[in-house]
């Protein structure tokens, strides 16, 4: 790092040059990057996508989600006619051409009428989406509101309606969601650094981001890309790379304190502070290993995508930053109102009682995470249930009229049934007698017939929402196994049982993969086998919690409502948690490498673990706290968008910062680096040797005060 930096000084200006063209670069083709990500969720080789793919290849309409429910009621007391259906349906799919439309006049079926015939619904089964502005939700919005009879009500509701509480747009933005985030960091690193300073990291971050969308652009020529990764690349691109960027330019700023020249300073804070950030941006990406072994397109495109934030801003902090100091650094450090010659009173007054108290503080933390653990055990995986999305407008009226009319809940999530058309009567009388299937029906016409095949659909007793609810497509599927003429079967609930088998099948040997090199890595950044092994539990442990808090705030909906006006979800959504741990694990294991390796650094010096708690938790108490709020602001930004799932992902990583930021880093951290005493410092030699780094054994303490590191800090000037 030492050698890196002098050298970033002495080609200050080409290296300033390189970064300004990547910069302009990314930003010429931000909008070029963002058109070419994929809007693809398939599993390939799971039975319900199999199925999902014939039905696409032979009717042309995506299977894997919900259908849109188009709606049409009479005033209360009134009926609709048949009629009145049939002819504003058949102008809906008239005008949306794309649609499958399947209702009472294709199948003659009562479950499509209200018991009281007030109203009457159908299924409009649509193609794949490349986004989310759906052309198709406006296409059949504005079909349906000109065909619809005065007197009558049409509404298009469905899932993807309620979800989105009928918004036609998704939010904010990608754009206005980053300077959101970036004003509150803006407004951190001012109170951290009190002067000009505050602008630098910042400049990094937006460096850091727009380099990444060119990396990803290229990448796109490879590879599919979900287009989730232009949201992580925004916004915790934005966190990660002002979190490394304050961690530098704090050591910067102490090490000038103490009286070093400014390129000596430079030198200095990349030795030591450059050190941790190369080993934090690994930690990120490896943790983000689990989604690249995931055989999932979508999840492997979200993991090497994200691999690629943690990646490009060490790069950038590691190279742009130090030539950025090596020039403007002291002009720009003014007024310096706050300096850096002695660690922070409070964090060491707090480290210092942690120290003194750590079986209480152990304890104290352990009890914490237990309480935070045990809802995690009870954890549904599946969909968010309707009743927690909106509350209000158009689409909700409509399901609730239809509901109140007698429909199940069921008829949200209708399962599709692919069989061969000789099959149908026979499969129909099977799939009725499934335990949790209210009916089953087959259309006449081409809408549900073609080569040779047909469409059933299954109307289950519940919404297909996970847990027990998706027992009915498990009953199906088993009623319907080695059945003669059966093709397969496919719907949302299908999707979500091909998710558990083909995603969390395999999780354990890809959390085994990223739990055995982050060991690794780790112990090679902290020459020690205890430390590391602290720093994994740890992390696992503030994961459960983290997973525990989701659990009672969005499953549960202690305090969902409250903030977001969105009623308990009764179950998490099944591609979440894979994507939380993914980025949590290693977003939260950059705490513990900025503190430890600080803490390492000090009981080097002082041979005193107690001092070196206290010192370390003293010098990155106030910067581990910020660059947490940092990131808390940037998830706070992304969970302003409409869909339930976007807010439950920003708010399950925002909780996971901070509770690991707080409870973990500075609590339990300290408390057990005090308990485990000197052997925290042992590596066996024969491990040493076979990692290729200095042995590491417990030393007597010095006394005095802490003596200065040495370091090669000879510098050529540029001047």
């Amino acid at each position: 790092m030492s050698a890196l930096a002098r050298w970033c000084l002495r080609h200050r200006r080409l290296v300033i040059s390189i970064w300004i063209v990547t910069f302009l670069a990314g930003f010429a083709t931000a909008s070029t990057t963002a058109g070419r990500l994929t809007f693809d969720f398939s599993l390939p080789g799971q039975p319900g996508y199999e199925t999902a793919k014939k039905v696409l290849a032979t009717y042309h309409t995506d299977s894997q989600g919900a259908p849109f429910i188009l709606s049409l009621s009479a005033q209360p007391g009134q009926r609709v006619s048949d009629q009145q259906v049939t002819d504003t349906f058949a102008a809906v799919k008239r005008d949306v051409s794309d649609v499958r439309v399947i209702g009472r006049a294709e199948t003659g079926d009562d479950i499509f009428v209200t018991d009281d015939g007030r109203t009457q619904f159908a299924y409009a089964f649509y193609p794949p989406q490349d986004g989310l502005d759906s052309e198709i939700t406006v296409a059949l919005k504005k079909s349906l509101a000109e065909h619809t009879q005065a007197g009558l009500t049409g509404t298009v509701t469905g899932l993807n309606e309620l979800a989105t509480n009928g918004a036609n747009d998704s939010g904010p933005g990608v754009l206005v969601e980053t300077l959101i985030a970036g004003l509150g960091a803006l407004a951190i690193l001012a109170f951290v650094f009190a002067s000009l300073l505050a602008l630098l990291p910042l400049l990094v971050a937006a460096v850091a981001i727009l380099s990444t969308f060119l990396v990803l652009l290229g990448l796109t020529f490879f590879a599919d890309v979900s287009f989730l990764v232009q949201f992580l690349v925004s916004l915790i691109g934005l966190g990660v790379a002002i979190d490394y960027s304050l961690l530098v330019v704090t050591r910067w700023r102490e090490e000038r304190a103490h009286g070093r020249d400014n390129h000596d300073a430079v030198v200095a804070s990349m030795q030591f502070a450059g050190h941790a950030v190369v080993f934090s941006g690994l930690t990120v990406a490896i943790g983000l290993v689990a989604m690249v072994v995931i055989p999932v397109p979508f999840l492997r495109s979200i993991g090497y995508g994200g691999m690629l934030i943690p990646l490009i801003s060490v790069a950038v902090t590691t190279t742009l930053l130090p030539a950025l100091l090596g020039g403007i650094g002291p002009r720009v450090d003014w007024p310096r109102i706050r300096h850096e010659n002695t660690a922070s009173r409070f964090w060491t007054r707090w480290a210092s009682l942690v120290v003194r108290r750590r079986w209480i503080a152990a304890g104290a933390g352990v009890a914490i995470l237990t309480a935070l653990i045990i809802p995690f055990l009870g954890i549904q995986i599946g969909t968010a249930q309707s009743g927690s999305l909106a509350k209000s407008g158009p689409a909700y009226e409509a399901i609730k009229i239809i509901e109140s009319g007698g429909a199940p809940k069921g008829v949200l999530t209708p399962a599709e049934i692919l069989v061969q058309s000789s099959a149908v009567d026979d499969v129909l009388r099977r799939v009725r007698a499934v335990d949790g299937v209210v009916t089953a029906t087959a259309a006449s016409g081409p809408e549900a017939n073609r080569d040779g095949t047909s469409l059933i659909i299954a109307v289950p007793d519940r919404e297909t929402a996970g847990g027990r609810s998706i027992d009915s497509i498990r009953n199906l599927r088993s009623a319907l196994h080695d059945v003669p003429g059966v093709i397969g079967v496919t719907g949302i609930g299908a999707l979500q049982l091909d998710y558990m088998h083909g995603v969390y099948g395999v999780f354990p040997w890809a959390l085994a993969l990223i739990v055995i090199v982050t060991y690794i890595l780790l112990v090679r950044a902290f020459r020690s086998l205890l430390l590391p092994l602290k720093a994994v539990v740890l992390n696992l442990v503030s994961l459960g919690a983290t997973f525990g808090g989701v659990v009672l705030f969005w499953q549960h909906g202690y305090g969902s409502e409250e903030i977001y006006g969105i009623e308990a979800t009764g179950a998490i959504t099944f591609w979440l948690p894979l994507m939380v741990f993914a980025f949590l694990f290693g977003l939260s294991m950059d705490y513990e490498v900025f503190i430890l390796s600080r803490i390492r650094e000090e009981y080097d010096a002082r041979g005193d673990t107690d001092a070196a708690v206290v010192e370390g938790v003293g010098r990155t108490g106030r910067l581990v706290t910020s660059a947490a709020l940092i990131l808390f602001l940037s998830f706070l930004s992304l969970s302003s968008g409409p869909q339930t799932d976007i807010k439950l992902f920003a708010t399950a990583l925002g909780f996971g910062i901070l509770l690991d930021a707080t409870v973990v880093r500075m609590l339990l951290v300290p408390a057990l680096v005090s308990l485990f005493g000197s052997w925290n410092w042992y590596l066996p030699d024969s491990v040493a040797k076979l990692l290729r780094i200095e042995t590491s054994h417990p030393r007597p303490a010095v006394p005095g005060p802490r003596p200065q590191p040495e370091a090669d800090l000879e510098v050529p000037s540029s001047r």
